[in-house]
């Protein structure tokens, strides 16, 4: 694979990559550049983290070496009670790797990494307090504000952590972040910040986040929103029946799933998106690409039902290597959740 093909490999179903030139100087002068993608353990994972895992899974066929970053001290901070962040860090650790697994990549480059195991050291947190000394509270505070959740009564640990965030990408030793565009505001602060404490920026590479089934976004706390890796095929069935997928209209969770994440799996094992259908409403229907499939859905040849009923196949078809380990995962998932 040649420097562009790796860049358009890195650069597929992206957002944004601040900056592209710094990417491409990148890979023309490191073999195996480092890139890290980093969660904090708060809710439960959806299938909306088989897209982050897509992107993964291109970053390591590009040759980089990727860190996922299993951020305990972020999701205490993003107000996870203290006593109970070590038992989500365990579900986290077990299940992250096993979606990274379920696409069928090489996971030999694929470091896991506990957040707090660099964080709590004596140098991160002075240059954490170094770095805030730089940092307005109105600056930390908008950086942090896709991220963090609201409250009447804001934390000052919603301050915290995106100074925190800047500083993993120095301790963690990349060359570049990995985020949702929710990301996007964190990403530019330490860009902006880090020189000032004598570190290089980073190369940011930004995905777009998948709506959810009901409404414009996942949320952990609604679960009509998601489909969680656990959930058995009758509620994935019921949940993708109950999403919003108006006939004509691609702008919702059900398509964007389908663009980012089935049809990408498909086109990388060179197969086509079937949908059975009767003989009498046309027989079945067979696409190779999103763009045919987007095409009959806005002409109205293509019915949202029949639409549902192969995406919720799909799912249950690519969550089945997760939910082989579902006994110790639901253990884990008990403690962590109960």
């Amino acid at each position: 694979m040649n420097i562009e093909e790796r860049f358009e490999l890195v650069k597929r179903n992206t957002e944004e990559i601040i900056t592209e030139d710094e990417l491409k100087e990148l890979l023309k002068k490191k073999k195996k550049p480092v890139v890290y993608w980093g969660t904090a353990p708060t809710g439960k994972p959806s299938i909306a983290y088989l897209f982050p895992a897509l992107k993964i899974a291109d970053l390591l066929k590009a040759g980089f070496h990727v860190k996922i970053l299993l951020a305990d001290m972020h999701a205490a901070l993003d107000n996870v009670p203290w006593t109970i962040v070590d038992k989500r860090y365990k579900y986290y650790e077990k299940i992250i790797p096993l979606i990274i697994k379920s696409i069928g990549v090489d996971i030999n480059e694929l470091e896991i990494i506990k957040g707090s195991e660099i964080q709590l050291k004596p140098e991160y947190m002075y240059d954490v307090l170094q770095m805030s000394s730089h940092v307005s509270i109105h600056d930390a505070a908008k950086a942090s504000s896709d991220v963090v959740k609201a409250t009447d009564n804001p934390k000052l640990s919603g301050i915290i952590y995106p100074i925190m965030q800047a500083m993993d990408e120095q301790y963690l030793e990349v060359d570049c972040q990995l985020g949702g565009t929710d990301q996007r505001k964190i990403m530019v602060l330490a860009r902006e910040n880090l020189p000032k404490i004598g570190y290089n920026s980073r190369i940011d590479i930004i995905n777009p986040l998948i709506p959810g089934l009901v409404g414009k976004k996942m949320s952990s706390s609604d679960v009509k929103t998601k489909i969680d890796l656990l959930d058995d095929d009758e509620t994935i069935i019921k949940k993708i029946n109950g999403a919003d997928c108006v006939a004509g209209d691609p702008d919702n969770g059900v398509m964007a799933f389908l663009k980012y994440v089935i049809m990408t799996i498909k086109n990388d094992n060179n197969e086509t998106f079937v949908i059975k259908r009767d003989t009498k409403y046309g027989g079945d229907l067979e696409y190779r690409n999103y763009k045919e499939v987007e095409k009959d859905f806005v002409a109205k040849k293509l019915h949202p039902l029949d639409l549902k009923i192969a995406v919720a196949n799909e799912i249950i078809r690519i969550l089945k290597p997760i939910q082989k380990e579902r006994k110790i995962l639901e253990k884990l998932e008990k403690e962590a959740y109960s």
